[in-house]
């Protein structure tokens, strides 16, 4: 008898709930408002006509075109000539001739929230957003604060990228480094989903699940793990339907041994380096510099069959050029500090040896530019890449956007501008084949089919950014 009447007063809230719902939405209601940077309604057409359109793909510039979105979709992509054609009428025109259209910038190696700092992050974000970034690859942080910064910039409540973010896995040894309590607070590093200590005994079929009830896209294989270790767990989670991002040495798992465990991209293009070298670190903590000499003689052939490797199993390369240059001005400031495991030189010369053997290489900038900087730290990975790397301007691109989108598994909406793809734009008002440095002429940026006006942009401020970076 106790059931049934519970049973009823449950049925009777349901019904007033549904009541006040459906009173919430009747002629005279009041509907929620939609959040302030909500992906374009669907619905709503606007072409963009007469842009020079570089499509990501690294194929050569095309002229005079016009882009076809629905709601946040691209629906066509053809010269403005053919538009009578393609169905747009009542469309809303938007003339762009003398501008150039390139997809949306991705950044592949980002950290939000260690620790987290929800009003820096957002600072970070819109700063991404308004320099031309419309997703970013987050490597690991608190996933509590990154899922909810996730959450708030796709559903367009602050403005900011898409987030594609990963889940850590590393040896026991690892969970001494600081980073690592500051991104569990509150509970125990090692122990808690987003960031596992793995050994021979860890169940790993549970341990990658439980990363996949954190939403992560991704797992992140970090540190002070052996080969056959990182393999189980790369298979794993490739069983369960992550993709795999690791450390490009796992230390003592050699680079060779971690691309040949079938990760799917790998980080920080100075620990390849450490193939060469004679000896090398047993631990992420042991780290030391390479072996210089190993390459003074021009293209190392143990790199090159490294390469190679990466190259036919289509292991993507995360360079992270800024964090060698950033490392230099950092030893430049405090000469007597120790010193870093790689140079500037070294790292823009091993990325330009990765390259012209074909391997595929990402844009990430593993930092954030100083707080007076009016654009992402992104716009300084590319710039290195082009002028100390060597790689052509549209390679660098297409480094940003269609590699980009592959390494955070998105390749099939995001990355290029074609149709059926997420109308993710950066309108320029010069030409960045001729210039990387172009890109700083960003007019406006669309995420989603949402235009954000580089004349709206507001810098980050001193309450977002204390210290100034």
């Amino acid at each position: 008898m106790a059931g049934a009447e519970a049973l009823n007063r449950l049925r009777s809230w349901l019904v007033s709930r549904a009541l006040a719902l459906a009173a919430a939405f009747a002629v005279g209601g009041t509907a929620p408002a939609a959040p302030p940077f909500a992906p374009a309604p669907a619905g709503t057409v606007i072409v963009y006509r007469g842009a020079d359109l570089i499509d990501g793909t690294g194929g050569p510039i095309r002229r005079d075109m016009a882009i076809v979105v629905e709601g946040k979709t691209i629906r066509r992509v053809l010269p403005s000539r053919d538009l009578a054609r393609a169905g747009a009428a009542g469309a809303r025109i938007v003339d762009l001739s003398g501008y150039y259209v390139m997809p949306g910038l991705i950044d592949s190696h980002q950290h939000l929230a260690t620790p987290p700092d929800r009003r820096l992050a957002e600072a970070m974000m819109r700063r991404d957003l308004y320099g031309g970034v419309t997703a970013v690859r987050d490597m690991a942080d608190d996933l509590r604060e990154v899922a909810v910064l996730t959450r708030k910039a796709r559903a367009g409540e602050i403005a900011g990228p898409d987030i594609f973010y990963a889940a850590l896995m590393a040896g026991r040894s690892f969970f001494d480094d600081p980073r690592t309590r500051l991104a569990a607070q509150g509970a125990v590093a090692g122990k808690v989903a987003w960031m596992q200590a793995i050994d021979q005994a860890t169940d790993l079929r549970l341990a990658v699940a439980r990363a996949r009830g954190t939403g992560a896209t991704a797992v992140k294989i970090y540190a002070n793990l052996p080969a056959v270790l990182v393999r189980r767990i790369a298979a794993e989670a490739h069983r369960q339907g992550l993709l795999v991002w690791a450390h490009a040495m796992i230390f003592p798992a050699t680079p060779a041994e971690v691309v040949g465990a079938g990760v799917d991209s790998v980080s920080h293009v100075c620990y390849l380096a450490y193939q060469a070298s004679p000896q090398r670190p047993s631990s992420y903590q042991g780290r030391f510099p390479v072996d210089y000499a190993r390459f003074a003689g021009g293209d190392n052939a143990v790199m090159a069959a490294l390469f190679r490797q990466m190259r036919r199993r289509g292991t993507l390369l995360d360079a992270t050029e800024r964090v060698y240059a950033e490392a230099e001005r950092r030893a430049a400031a405090n000469p007597g500090g120790k010193p870093f495991h790689c140079t500037a030189g070294l790292a823009a010369r091993l990325i330009n040896q990765a390259w012209r053997a074909g391997v595929a290489i990402s844009a990430g900038t593993d930092g954030f530019a100083g707080r007076d900087s009016l654009f992402p730290a992104l716009h300084e990975e590319l710039l290195l890449l082009a002028r100390k790397a060597g790689m052509p301007p549209a390679e660098v691109i297409r480094s940003a956007t269609l590699i980009g989108a592959r390494a955070i598994g998105q390749e099939r909406v995001m990355g290029t501008v074609a149709p059926g793809k997420l109308a993710n734009l950066v309108v320029l008002a010069k030409n960045p084949l001729e210039d990387i440095a172009n890109l700083n002429s960003i007019v406006f940026t669309i995420k989603r089919g949402r235009r954000f006006d580089r004349a709206d942009y507001r810098p980050v401020t001193p309450q977002e950014m204390p210290d100034g970076q």
